[in-house]
Order: C-alpha cells, then sequence, then structure tokens
C-alpha cells in the first residue's frame, strides 16, 4: 500500500509523459467532500470550501499555505464575494490535507511554455498539465498560483452555495428565487423579510446544488479589486499560536536531530552513553532510513524539554562519513563549470528556445559587433525564520501531524507510508508558515516526526531543528553558471543571442527524495526559466540548458530558476546596451515592441524612477525586466555612493499582474520579493568546506537588515489579457537591476552573486 502512496505522483507524470491518458471518468470525476460527515452538529459543509452553521456562522476553508502572502483574506473574499458576506462577518480556516484542493493551475504554469504563448500546442499541453494536478489531487502551495488556481473554483463555490440557499428558501416559502436577494448572510424575501443563511442551512443540504450557476462580473464586485483588511492581522498582532512552534499538546515529549553535516553521507559510529545520562533525555534514536535519503544518515535525541533535546544532541559522539559531492566550493563550482564547457564544446544540451538559425548568425559576425559575457551565481538558503519544525503522534491506529507545510496531501502519503498506517488515517492539521519561500514544500522534516512518532508510545513528539541544523540542511537553490554571446546589427541592436546555463537539476533533485525509486528523465525547464521564456523578439535566439552532475540536495527556491537567470538575461541585456551606448530602457522597447504588456512596465518604471532626469554624480540607476509567474514586472534600482558603501536608495517596481484582486496584498507581496533578492545581492551565500556547509546562522548567512532597506515606488497594472501571480516575481529583476545600476555608478561590472563579494555596500 505504502510503496504505491510514495510514487504515484512519478507513475502518474510519467503515464502522461508517455501518452498513456486517464480515463474520461478520472478526469471529469469531482474528488469527494473532505468535510462531508466531519462536521460538528448543526453544521452544514456545502462543498469543500464551506461551512455554515445554523446560528449563521460562516466558515471558509482555505486550500493554501498561509506564509505571509495573504491567501487567507484574498481567497475568502473570492468566495465571499459570491456568497454576499462581508470579509469581517466569515472566519477563515486553513483545510485540511485533501485531494479537493489540488492546484492545477501550479502545474498549468510550470508547463514550460512562455506565458505569452497561446498557441493551440501551448494551451494543450497547459490543460494537459492541469489535469494531472485534478487527477493526482495535488494540494501544493507554490508557483504563485494560489491566487489564479482559487479564482473560479471558489468563487463557484460561493456562488453555488448561495443560489442553493435560495432554492432552500424558496421551499420554506415558496416564493420564486428570481424575486429574492442576498446580502450580508441573508436571503431577502420580496417583503423585506430577512432569513439568514444559518436557518437555511440544513434545509438546502437536503437539495442538489444548480449548476447553472453565473458568476458575477467585475463591476459588480464589493470586495474583489480593493484592498481588505488582512483576516490574520489579529493573530499575528496579538502573538496567537498559530504556527507550528507553536503546537503544544497533553503528554507532548520534544526532540530534536542531527543528520551527516556531509549531505547524503552516512552516520558510521554512534555512541550515546553521555547523551543518555542528561537530565530529561529519553532516548537516542537513529534516523538512518532503510531507503535512500538526501541527507543520509544521523539520530534524533528524544526528551522531556527542546533544551534536553539539545544539550542531548550535543553529547553524542559520532563519526561522519564522506559527502557525494566534491568536498569544497572550488570543487563543485569546477564540476558546473567543467560540464558547461563540454557542453559548449561538444553541442549537447537540452534546446529550451531555438528561433531562427544561431549558428549561421554568428558564422560571418564581426568580432566588433559580438558581445560575451559569463555569470555564476552560488548556492543559496531559504533561511525561514522559523526553523523547520513537525509534531507527529501514533496512537491507536492513527497518525496525526501538525506541521506548516507547503504540500499537506504529500506529507499526509509520505508520512502514512513512513508510519506504516493508511493514508485516510493520517491526518494533516496546516499551521500557519514562520516563512516557506519553497523550503516547506518538502517533506523530510514532516517525515522524520512521523519516523520519531513510532518511538514514543503513543505520546506526541514535537520536533524542533536548530537554526544551525536548519541552515546547513536545507534543500539549497542551486549554484549556475553561464555563458553567452550576442551579434549586434549596425544600430547596435541585438540580432542574434545565445545563452547556455549549466545548473544541478532542481526536479532530478526533488523527485528523488519524494520519490526515491523512481527517476527524473527529460528536460528540466528550471534550469533555463527566466531566459528561455523572455518576450524579447530577437530573430535568431537560442537558450540551452545543461544538467550539471553535483548530488547537493537542491529545491523550488523563490522565484525558481527566474532566480539566477533573472539575473543572468537581464545583466546581459544591459551589457549590449551599453556596448553601444544605447540607453538599456529604450533598447529593451525596441525588441519587446511586439509585448505591450512589456512596453507599460517599462514605461511606468522609467515614470517612477524618473529615469530621463539628469544623471546625478554618486548616484547610478540600472533598470530589469523579467516575465515571470504570470507577472510582468519591470524594476529600476537607484543606488548612491556614500563614505560606508553603495547605498540602495530606491527601487521602483511597475508590475502587470492582468487582475489585481487585493492591490495592496500585491504590492506587499512584490516589496517582499524585490528585499528577498536584494538580499541575495548583499551577502548571502552557501559556501562548503570538508563537504560540510560554512554558514549556519543569520551572523554568516545575512538577509537586508532594516536601515539597508531602500524606499519602493510600486505601481501595480492590470492591463495584462491573462492573470499571474506576485508572491515571486519581485524577486528576478531587482537583482540585475541592483547589478546594472552598480555598473551605472561605479563603471565595474559585476558578473558573480553575491555582489558584495566586489563591491562594498552600506
Amino acid at each position: 500500500m505504502g510503496k504505491i502512496l510514495r510514487r504515484t505522483f512519478l507513475i502518474g507524470g510519467a503515464a502522461i509523459a508517455g501518452g498513456v491518458a486517464f480515463g474520461a471518468y478520472y478526469v471529469n470525476r469531482d474528488h469527494p467532500n473532505p468535510l462531508a460527515g466531519k462536521t460538528a452538529e448543526g453544521e452544514v459543509a456545502f462543498n469543500p470550501y464551506l461551512k455554515i452553521t445554523d446560528d449563521n456562522r460562516i466558515a471558509i476553508m482555505i486550500p493554501r499555505a498561509e506564509m505571509g502572502q495573504g491567501v487567507t483574506t484574498t481567497l475568502a473574499a473570492l468566495l465571499a464575494e459570491e456568497l454576499d458576506v462581508e470579509l469581517e462577518s466569515v472566519k477563515a480556516e486553513i483545510a485540511p490535507a485533501a485531494n479537493a484542493y489540488y492546484n492545477a493551475a501550479m502545474l498549468e504554469e510550470g508547463a514550460g511554455k512562455p506565458h505569452f504563448d497561446r498557441s493551440f500546442s501551448a494551451e494543450a499541453l497547459r490543460a494537459t498539465m492541469g489535469t494531472v494536478g485534478k487527477v493526482l489531487g495535488l494540494q501544493v502551495t507554490g508557483g504563485s498560483s494560489s491566487t489564479l488556481d482559487a479564482y473560479e473554483k471558489m468563487r463557484m463555490a460561493g456562488a453555488t452555495a448561495r443560489e442553493t440557499l435560495k432554492l432552500a428558501a424558496y421551499k420554506k416559502t415558496g416564493i420564486d428565487t428570481d424575486r429574492m436577494k442576498t446580502r450580508d448572510g441573508h436571503v431577502i424575501l420580496p417583503d423585506g423579510t430577512k432569513l439568514t443563511y444559518g436557518s437555511l442551512a440544513n434545509t438546502a443540504a437536503e437539495i442538489d446544488t444548480p449548476s447553472n450557476v453565473s458568476l458575477r462580473p467585475a463591476s459588480d464586485w464589493k470586495m474583489l479589486g480593493k484592498s481588505q483588511p488582512r483576516t490574520d492581522m489579529r493573530a499575528k498582532s496579538t502573538g496567537a499560536p498559530i504556527f507550528g512552534m507553536d503546537v503544544d499538546l497533553p503528554d507532548m515529549v520534544y526532540a530534536t536531530l542531527k543528520m551527516n553535516p556531509r549531505l547524503g553521507g552516512p552516520m558510521t559510529r554512534m555512541d550515546a552513553d553521555e547523551a543518555r545520562k542528561i537530565k530529561g533525555v529519553i532516548d537516542v534514536v537513529d534516523m538512518t532510513a532503510t531507503q535512500d535519503e538526501a541527507f543520509g544518515g544521523g539520530f534524533a535525541v528524544i526528551a522531556t524539554n527542546t533544551w534536553a533535546a539539545f544539550k542531548g544532541a550535543e553529547a553524542v559522539d559520532v563519526d561522519w562519513g564522506p559527502a557525494p559531492y566534491p568536498a569544497t566550493t572550488q570543487g563543485i563550482m569546477d564540476v558546473i563549470a567543467k560540464t558547461l564547457d563540454r557542453s559548449e564544446a561538444e553541442g549537447d544540451g537540452d534546446v529550451m528556445r531555438d528561433e531562427g538559425d544561431v549558428k549561421l548568425a554568428f558564422a560571418d559576425a564581426p568580432r566588433s559587433r559580438i558581445v560575451e559575457a559569463r555569470y555564476q551565481v552560488p548556492y543559496l538558503a531559504h533561511a525561514t525564520m522559523e526553523p523547520m519544525n513537525a509534531t507527529a503522534q501514533l496512537k491507536d491506529g492513527e497518525l496525526h501531524i501538525w506541521a506548516g507545510t507547503q504540500a499537506p496531501t504529500l506529507v499526509r502519503d509520505d508520512c502514512a507510508y513512513e508510519a506504516g498506517v493508511d493514508k485516510e488515517k493520517t491526518f494533516i492539521h496546516s499551521t500557519y508558515l514562520g516563512g516557506g519561500f519553497g523550503r516547506r514544500g518538502e517533506i523530510d522534516f514532516c517525515r522524520y516526526a512521523a519516523r520519531l512518532a513510532k518511538k514514543t508510545d503513543g505520546k506526541p513528539v514535537k520536533l524542533v531543528w536548530s537554526r544551525e541544523e536548519d541552515m546547513t540542511h536545507d534543500t539549497y537553490r542551486p549554484a549556475a553558471i553561464s555563458t553567452w554571446k550576442a551579434r549586434l546589427d549596425e544600430e547596435g541592436f541585438p540580432v542574434a543571442v545565445d545563452g547556455r546555463i549549466a545548473c544541478p537539476s532542481i526536479i532530478k533533485s526533488v523527485m528523488g527524495r519524494t520519490f526515491p525509486s523512481i527517476g527524473a528523465a527529460g528536460p528540466d525547464n528550471t534550469i533555463t526559466q527566466g531566459a528561455a521564456d523572455q518576450p524579447y523578439d530577437i530573430a535568431d535566439y537560442k537558450i540551452t540548458g545543461v544538467k550539471a552532475p553535483v548530488d547537493i540536495p537542491i529545491g523550488f527556491w523563490r522565484s525558481v530558476g527566474n532566480s539566477y537567470n533573472g539575473f543572468f538575461h537581464e545583466c546581459f541585456m544591459d551589457e549590449i546596451a551599453h556596448a553601444t551606448g544605447k540607453d538599456p530602457i529604450e533598447m529593451r522597447r525596441r525588441i519587446m515592441a511586439k509585448h505591450p504588456t512589456a512596453l507599460g512596465t517599462l514605461n511606468k518604471v522609467a515614470e517612477l524612477a524618473d529615469w530621463s532626469a539628469p544623471a546625478i554624480e554618486g548616484r547610478g540607476k540600472g533598470v530589469a525586466f523579467t516575465l515571470s509567474f504570470g507577472c510582468w514586472t519591470a524594476i529600476a534600482v537607484e543606488v548612491a555612493q556614500t563614505d560606508d558603501g553603495i547605498r540602495i536608495e530606491k527601487v521602483s517596481i511597475a508590475a502587470d499582474i492582468g487582475q489585481a484582486l487585493d492591490p495592496a496584498i500585491v504590492a506587499t507581496q512584490l516589496q517582499s520579493g524585490a528585499i528577498y533578492g536584494l538580499s541575495s545581492c548583499l551577502g548571502e551565500k552557501i559556501t562548503f568546506e570538508d563537504g560540510m556547509v560554512q554558514e549556519t546562522n543569520y551572523d554568516t548567512y545575512e538577509a537586508l537588515r532594516m536601515h539597508q532597506c531602500p524606499q519602493f515606488a510600486i505601481e501595480v497594472m492590470e492591463t495584462a489579457e491573462h492573470m499571474g501571480g506576485s508572491g515571486e516575481p519581485g524577486t528576478p529583476p531587482v537583482i540585475p537591476a541592483l547589478a546594472n545600476a552598480v555598473f551605472n555608478l561605479t563603471g565595474k561590472r559585476v558578473r558573480s552573486m553575491p555582489l558584495s563579494d566586489e563591491v562594498e555596500f552600506v
């Protein structure tokens, strides 16, 4: 049973990729309502997203993880708008782990086609990937897709409930529904009589849901399109126990773990005698799994409190085996560089964009019209403020997991397998996340908690990672190296571009951890995203991705491949412009002329940044553009030279999301993404010595501090034809915009990250 559960996604995905289609029954059927049969007395579950009690309390189930991006507000507003209730009158609850909450939009947007490609083949591929998400019931938060995926689902859930409640009123009164109105949680009869939704809920539960419900046009919206008070504001402001670290259960024991600091290496010897003498230590558990795991061997200490567990872990005498990758940062980067150089020499790799004839374009190009550059970026940690943690209890044949997770159904299936129980007897209690950024889409921290729950005789065990364990056992953003070459025409505009990116495969690494028995074949479009899918019209345009064989655990880091390709692609575009003395915005306008949405963001960011103003000595400006996750984003950064180093003065962001359901939240997310990206410029890097990560805490892995934070000017635009996301798009373009601003200020072209390795910042 468990073995099949652990491998469902890969088998399903491989079947689709191999041309084996699911039958129409599987594609069209709805997953069971996870709320059915689990409601309290006097409570009715209308659908997976809505519960109403007979005393008119309304709960909206939020199917995505809340990690600061505002889904408990915007997704609740989607349903509340159609249900005709005020947002402050409802309670937003994190939904349970259930296939009914599948995320189709994330897979659709990740299909590998540029967002602006709406050809039949591109749309067919998106539809296929969305179907995979539905059939497999993947409840995942990622890819800036939460609002996009919920946009119709949750509105329809509210609309059908509203119309069903009106039918219940008809059943009670005999008055035609077209003579009724709804407002503020009431059905209003023609004579003004108000019937609460709660008084109609039980009757409505006996009525078949109408199938011909229409959604309200945007012109009738009362909440959507306007900024709303955050539903989580009070809890977060008052320190309510809403995060995984806050979980407190009767008879709970506590644990921490130490895995091999050489990631993936074995534990060759362990002596826990001294640890067991420490007051409060209950047990020391060998955590080495029977199957291969990304972090190799290790142990956990179970104790009566977290401090005792930490002290016990320090007292264990242990020997660690070697890492399955080069022992030093230089050795690792050498592997990536050699992979890139070999690929370039032999002409292999996965070509992800191939327009015109690049080889022919460069065959007779005069040297004076060639621009070349080579860039590289380091490994990066997610560095979430809340360290990894999970609480698990295995009792009476049931497994319960309390954790902040971005992938509750994957956690459910994996932990059920780990504990040896049916997934129907496995319950995931999702908490708020104290930072996710992709890290909590992994399952390791929950899997370890489930493994320990088998050792605690039915008591709940709370597993807390130390900051050092967290930082040194991340699933990192991979390092990458790229080479670029452009041919310019007589006017100095690019007519041919050839880009090649070498990087370890994120998809291979993620699949190897999540589904260890099945590999990930074929191209990995995360290697080239942010470069192969940009709206630049260049006659001869080729982007190639190359998988570098470095076996360090890597994963989805905020904006994924866009995070490094935004740097590569947009710094190179800046180099092309400066090679012939062109204004960087004017050059981009020329080669993005066929994309009015992109032009709109460039024009707006030029306005926000006062781009055309006369240059001021000691100040510099840089600009960049990246289309990621359906959001067209242009960013300009202004810097100033001070006695203490370069200060980032202002960041201007113009982003076209198509439709901003809550403009304030969109703007906040764009700013958050930009700050996350700036942090990676000012000192963040993961390095290795003797196979071990050297950065262990925030003193050595420094995020942007408050005093370094610039002013922001943000314009949220809504002209794009298709809706996009906002959680990640602020990250990719801010990195090259800062690098380009540094060049404009100093004349120094920095082609590697972090920028602070070569220039000094305040």
